[in-house]
């Protein structure tokens, strides 16, 4: 077994989105190659309305598929086909855009205004942008954990792992999207598809990836005050860490323990063309969009 490196650990940015909403962006809007099926991850969370209350409104998609997944209050959505629907603590939705669809997102939070929600674009292979727009709404009840002897959980809620398969199908990029918790001091290993790219999203507790043996994590060459030093590196809440290639993922935890998304599709390997919300493969044919949205026939079905 190889074990995949971290090729880059950094922190989530704090971004504004929709009509204000406060939440912070792990990546998007840059090199769509880096993680290639993946386009862009959220994270919203917030104990604030302020923060979140005044949600996604309307807007279009066409060439991507939006995952969200949601570990607290509720994301009421609605959409230009009648689609309608609420999303609770736990809950999924897995949104294939296709040729195109204008939805919006309105975020609640809980009794206690606890907000929390991460939302992933993944891109849609050419052969495949303007299919028909379809959902996949699964309940929280539905997705298969995983519990080990040592405490580990896992959720799985695409693809399969450790025997169990997540209850999302029929996507493009062939993803594995996983919710994992390890146990303080813990040290685990997750095999992954060669094939894929792969990137962990920690958002509680820390720990150490890579080739960590010990609590004291991995050793890395990072610039401090313009020098480069040799440093221990902690991977913490609401941290990227991007790997490179391997077939497994070694992860060792702290004294929190740690949670962490653990993500990976098989990259498309084709260009990219992005405005906003729509991805498609040309210029032309972002221009195609923007002249069937100012026309009528964005959200006409696929033929």
């Amino acid at each position: 077994m190889s074990i995949r490196p971290v090729v880059e650990n950094r922190r989530a940015r704090p971004t504004l989105e929709g009509a204000g909403v406060h939440l912070h962006r792990a990546f998007g809007f840059a090199d769509p190659t880096e993680l290639d099926p993946f386009l862009l991850f959220d994270d919203f969370r917030s104990e604030r309305p302020a923060d979140y209350q005044a949600g996604f409104p309307w807007h279009p998609h066409r060439g991507i598929e939006t995952i969200t997944y949601v570990l607290a209050g509720t994301v009421e959505h609605g959409d230009s086909l009648g689609n309608a629907g609420k999303l609770g603590a736990g809950d999924v939705q897995w949104m294939t855009a296709g040729r195109g669809i204008l939805h919006q997102e309105m975020p609640t939070g809980n009794a206690k205004g606890q907000m929390h929600g991460f939302q992933l674009w993944a891109n849609l292979p050419a052969a495949l942008k303007m299919t028909k727009p379809r959902y996949q709404d699964v309940k929280a009840a539905d997705i298969p954990e995983v519990i080990e002897d040592d405490g580990t959980r896992v959720k799985v809620i695409v693809g399969s792992f450790w025997g169990r398969r997540g209850p999302v199908d029929g996507i493009a990029a062939d993803p594995q999207y996983l919710d994992i918790y390890v146990p303080a001091g813990v040290k685990k290993r997750f095999a992954l598809d060669t094939r894929r790219r792969a990137f962990a999203y920690v958002f509680e507790g820390d720990g150490f990836f890579a080739d960590a043996s010990g609590p004291e994590g991995v050793l890395l060459e990072k610039e401090v005050m313009g020098k480069e030093v040799n440093i221990r590196d902690l991977s913490g809440n609401r941290t990227l860490v991007r790997f490179g290639a391997g077939d497994e993922v070694v992860v060792q935890a702290g004294a929190q323990g740690l949670r962490f998304l653990l993500i990976s599709g098989a990259p498309l390997e084709e260009p990219v063309a992005w405005h906003g919300p729509i991805v498609m493969n040309t210029r032309a044919e972002i221009a195609q969009a923007i002249a069937d949205l100012r026309n009528g026939s964005f959200i006409a079905p696929a033929h």
